[in-house]
Parts: structure tokens; C-alpha cells; sequence
């Protein structure tokens, strides 16, 4: 089912919405035909049996939609990747309640999986790639897409290369494998997240942002509008995730560019086994040697990458996203956002063994004021990953001397207090108790934007590898939402007796 929203309105929500300002919801009207007008005649005996059937198919979709789903059996796509074009396999197999979508690389020694959230993002240009340690995975996002069109909540995604086949440039290929593998309802409730309150993320003249809705599903507005570019005229569409109308209205919009993009990327040595018979190249006259599968088919593209893009949450969505030429990059700081905000709230009712205020911390490390750069753990599960919370203050006594008319914090102080929270993630793992976390060596550091007086940094933590003398921990530091540093972190653990001497 199609909508028609009223998009002025909609950007100018998102916009106003974390200024406060109050503004009336987007109006939603649908494109179904309005039933006839009452005539006063009584309603037949199969007027009646219509209407049960239709209150019946109805309430079986909204009891289908609180279950988990995977698949009936493995789904098999063959074909080359998108940029690199190597010939791959790519074999989804059913996964168990709450495994969640999980990519393996089967061509690697060990089969390295990176689960499919947004923590294992790594930035690309103009795809979606999960990257764990040096392991990655090109292009998930059409795969992602189908997934969340079709409901698919637990899956294995196996693939013998680091690019998932393209097919044709829609998720068409996917769909068509996973209906073929079939879907199965799971013994498990999904778990939903539900937009209360307005997220928007800007950047330039780009938009996403997402709204609260009256309805318990899915609706996605995408503008795609380039002033300067005549070749691609402005598109609007608006849709309800549903998967009858995800197959038929979204999953076969194929990937696009103009013609001199196809071309440097084609000089660049990418995406050489293609042509514009192939996938969607744009000319002055429209497609090069090939056609429009819908008249707007770009921006039912865009508003797929969305789909795939935003399933990196680990849960489908409820409420109402709206975007105005948002692109990966876009799509990936609404995710950071929506699970900054699910943290939150489940911090507030996480178990207190999950967390651990300074006066604990204290307990384990052996830092203290000037030096002890974690206030809080507000998650850590098991031995595997830790959050934790760093509030900094204009009363940090490095920004006495570091750029004191400009206070900006110290990059080696950030990743301190990276590699603290590591230490107490690792204290969790039996083999380390009595043992210490010593800073062995630094890899991977970025520092992506200044972290200023009254930031917050949150801090995560992701065990990649523990041994009995050794360990490497990933770790992201994050200022509302946005990326801050980044670093991967190799330790060695030391008895505390051979420390102290």
C-alpha cells in the first residue's frame, strides 16, 4: 500500500521537532479508493462474509507481525559483486530466536561472522560495509533489505567472497531466493523499537529524521530532489513496509547513477564487468540501453537503502521516517541515534549488575582523580562488550594547558579512556581475575571531531579476541551520536603482584 504525505509539512517536523517547536503531524492520505456512501440498503449475507474475511486476514497479519521469523530452508543467490566483481556464493541459512542476521566469511581460515548491527559499520562511499578486525563485507545493504521486507528476523548469511552478488542492482534477486527457501514463524516475540519522540539527523542540505506514528508499523517518505541535475527530476514516494507491496513496489528498483559516474568508477578499475544493459546508468535521454522499471524507480532505490540501512538496528521500526536525499552515510547516524536512545532506555531498567558506578569501578582499577577516566559502566555483557560513560568538564585538569582558550580534549586522553573501559570488560573474562590490562600497542586510531566541555562521551567496548596472556578489544567513543574516536586496542595481561613491584 502506497501513501501520499504531505511532504512540506513532513521535512518541516523533523526539522522543528528538537528545537521544541510544536507543528502538526504529516498528513497521510491513501491511495486506496474511498468506500462507496451508505444508501440506507442493508448489508447482503456475503457483504457480511467479505467483511469477516478482510477483519480475519487483518487480524492475522497484526498476530503474525508480534512473532520472530526465519527461514523454512537455505536460500542460494550466485553472481558477482557490485564494485569489485568477483564471482560469489551467497547461501542464507535459518538461525534460531533472537540469533538475529549474522554475515560469515567462508573464505577466510576460521569463517569469520560479523554480526549485521550498526557497531560493525565501517564508512564506504555509496554502499553499506561490515567490517570486523581486517574482515570485510562489501554491499549488505540490498541483502538487508529483503530481509527486513519479508520479515526475516534470524538469519546466517554465508558467502565465499567480500562482496555480496549484485544481481541486477535491486533486492529482487534476494527476495526471489528467501520466498523460494520459504518463512517460517518462530516461537519468539519480536522486539520492536518504538519512535516516541523526534530524531532528526542533518547534514548540509540532507535530512532523515524519525517521527512518532499513530500506526504499529513502518511508513518511509524519501524525497529525492537534485535542483541542479535535470537528468534525475524531483521524486517523492511514500510507503508502508508491508511484504506484498515490498516485493512488488520496492524490491525491483535497481541502484542508479548518471553516466560520468559510471564512467570514474569505471576508470577507478570498479564495477568493470558491468554495463548499462546491466544496471541503471542515466544518460540525457534517461537510461542508457535499458528502461525504467517505474517511472520514479530512483527514489523507490533510495527508499530501499533505507529499509536495508535502518535494519542494522536489530529490530524492525515503528513509527515514521522521513527523508530528503539521505544517503548511506545518513542512514547509519539515524541508527547510531535510535540505539543511543534504546540504551538509554534500557538503562533504566537494566539489571544494577549490569552497571557499575565509580566507587566499583575503583574496586578493579587501579587508577584514580586525575587519571580514572570512566564515570559509569551502564552496560556489560559478559566478557564480550561494555558501555561506559565519560562526562568531561571544563574542571579536567588538562585543559589547563591544552588549548585553555579553546579547550578541546587531549585525543590521547580519549582513547585513556577507551582502553580503561577495556581493561574492565577483560576483568570480566575468569582467566584475567587477579590480572591486569597493560596498554601493549594502538591500531586503527581516528579521530573523527573535537570533544569540548560539557560532551559526554559514550564509550564502547567490544572484545574481539581474549586469551589467557593477550587480548585485542575494538573500541568506538561517541558524542551524541556521532562517531568521536576509534581504535583497536591490544593488551597484555599481567599479574597485579608483577604490576605493583
Amino acid at each position: 500500500m502506497t501513501d501520499v504525505l504531505d511532504t512540506e509539512s513532513a521535512r518541516a517536523a523533523a526539522r522543528s521537532a528538537e528545537r521544541g517547536e510544536r507543528h502538526a503531524s504529516p498528513r497521510v492520505e491513501s491511495s486506496e479508493p474511498s468506500p462507496p456512501p451508505a444508501t440506507g440498503q442493508p448489508l447482503t449475507g456475503s457483504d457480511l462474509v467479505e467483511e469477516a474475511q478482510t477483519a480475519s486476514v487483518a487480524e492475522a497479519a497484526e498476530d503474525d507481525a508480534r512473532w520472530q521469523h526465519t527461514l523454512a530452508g537455505p536460500a542460494v543467490i550466485e553472481g558477482r559483486g557490485l564494485f569489485y566483481g568477483d564471482a560469489v556464493t551467497c547461501t542464507i541459512f535459518p538461525a534460531p530466536p533472537d540469533h538475529g542476521v549474522v554475515f560469515e566469511r567462508t573464505d577466510i581460515p576460521g569463517a569469520v561472522q560479523i554480526p549485521a548491527t550498526i557497531a560493525n559499520v565501517t564508512p564506504r562511499s555509496r554502499r553499506t560495509t561490515l567490517k570486523l578486525g581486517d574482515v570485510t563485507i562489501e554491499t549488505v545493504e540490498h541483502c538487508l533489505a529483503a530481509l527486513a521486507g519479508l520479515s526475516i528476523d534470524n538469519a546466517l548469511v554465508r558467502l565465499n567472497g567480500p562482496e555480496l552478488p549484485c544481481g541486477d542492482g535491486s533486492a529482487l534477486p534476494y527476495v526471489e531466493a528467501l520466498r523460494r527457501a520459504g518463512i517460517g514463524r518462530q516461537d519468539a516475540q519480536r522486539r520492536y523499537c518504538r519512535i516516541t519522540e523526534p530524531i532528526t539527523v542533518e547534514e548540509g542540505d540532507s535530512l532523515i529524521a524519525a517521527l512518532p506514528a499513530e500506526r504499529d508499523d513502518l511508513q518511509i517518505l524519501y524525497d529525492l530532489n537534485y535542483p541542479d541535475e535535470p537528468r534525475i527530476p524531483r521524486q517523492l514516494h511514500a510507503f508502508r513496509l508491508e511484504r506484498e507491496a515490498f516485493v512488488d513496489e520496492i524490491a525491483p528498483a535497481r541502484t542508479f547513477s548518471l553516466r560520468e559516474e559510471a564512467q570514474a568508477l569505471w576508470d577507478r578499475g570498479l564495477c568493470h564487468h558491468l554495463t548499462p544493459r546491466d544496471v541503471l546508468v542515466i544518460g540525457e535521454n534517461g537510461p542508457i540501453d535499458n528502461a525504467y522499471r517505474f517511472a520514479n524507480e530512483p527514489v523507490r532505490h533510495k527508499l530501499l537503502d533505507v529499509i536495508g540501512d535502518i535494519y542494522l538496528l536489530g529490530r524492525p521500526i515503528q513509527g515514521r521516517i522521513v527523508a530528503y536525499r539521505s544517503g548511506h552515510s545518513l542512514n547509519h547516524q539515524l541508527v547510531y541515534r535510535l540505539v543511543e536512545k534504546m540504551r538509554a532506555e534500557q538503562g533504566l531498567q537494566a539489571n544494577l549488575q549490569r552497571q557499575m558506578d565509580v566507587r566499583a569501578i575503583m574496586k578493579i582499577m587501579r587508577h584514580r582523580y586525575p587519571m580514572l577516566m570512566i564515570d559509569r559502566v551502564v552496560e556489560i555483557h559478559g566478557d564480550q562488550r561494555a558501555i561506559g560513560i565519560k562526562n568531561v568538564t571544563v574542571n579536567e585538569p588538562f585543559f589547563q594547558g591544552h588549548y585553555p582558550g579553546t579547550p578541546i580534549m587531549p585525543g590521547v586522553m580519549i582513547v585513556e579512556a577507551m582502553a580503561q573501559l577495556s581493561g574492565l570488560l577483560l576483568s570480566r573474562v575468569l582467566e584475567h581475575r587477579g590480572k591486569i590490562a597493560v596498554l601493549l600497542s594502538l591500531d586503527k586510531v581516528k579521530l573523527r571531531r573535537p570533544v569540548v566541555p560539557g560532551d559526554q562521551l559514550v564509550i564502547e567496548a567490544e572484545a574481539i579476541r581474549a586469551q589467557t596472556r593477550t587480548a585485542n578489544v575494538k573500541c568506538r567513543a561517541l558524542v551524541a551520536g556521532q562517531l568521536a574516536a576509534e581504535a583497536q586496542i591490544k593488551f597484555v595481561m599481567v599479574d597485579a603482584e608483577d604490576e605493583a613491584n
